[in-house]
């Protein structure tokens, strides 16, 4: 059996699932087996392989925040005062119960995390930022928030030239 830590050699027709999936997860596998070109029964071991090995970490709806009552998200980026690893997984370990903590990035040049939150309104991001400054070990918070956002795809690029 495949394992995460093991890469799969893809093929085009891997590669053409992936993409379809990463575009529409809701499709049938019949109408994913059509798109690529094959069975159903070999496309539905493909999924399954490709879902063992990692490739594909699961599936999600693609929900509205405004419409949801979120209507303001922003960045932080977030300085520690130490880089020791137990200050910084203790740090990702507090931001990870935090609902509204939607990313995490650990960077490097300018700061230690990128953080990207939602908020109801102005009063619970003002909250949320007065959390992170007096969180343990947090230097300092930068917020940046976001005016419009006109392009926010998932995934990678699938093009045919990668692989």
């Amino acid at each position: 059996m495949q394992t995460e830590t093991e890469p799969l050699v893809l093929d085009e027709i891997d590669r053409k699932i992936l993409a379809e999936l990463q575009e529409d997860g809701r499709m049938t596998n019949v109408e994913l087996a059509r798109r690529a070109g094959i069975s159903p029964p070999p496309c539905l071991r493909r999924v399954r392989r490709l879902e063992e090995a990692g490739y594909i970490k699961g599936y999600h709806a693609d929900t509205d925040g405004h419409k949801l009552g979120w209507q303001i998200a922003f960045f932080v980026i977030v300085g520690l005062e130490s880089q020791k690893l137990s200050v910084l997984e203790a740090f990702e370990a507090l931001v990870a119960t935090w609902p509204e903590v939607r990313e995490c990035h650990m960077i490097r040049g300018g700061g230690d995390f990128l953080l990207k939150l939602v908020a109801r309104d102005a009063a619970h991001e003002n909250q949320l930022t007065q959390r992170l400054t007096n969180a343990a070990h947090v230097a300092r918070v930068q917020t940046l928030q976001t005016i419009r956002t006109s392009r926010a795809l998932s995934g990678v690029p699938m093009d045919r030239l990668y692989g």
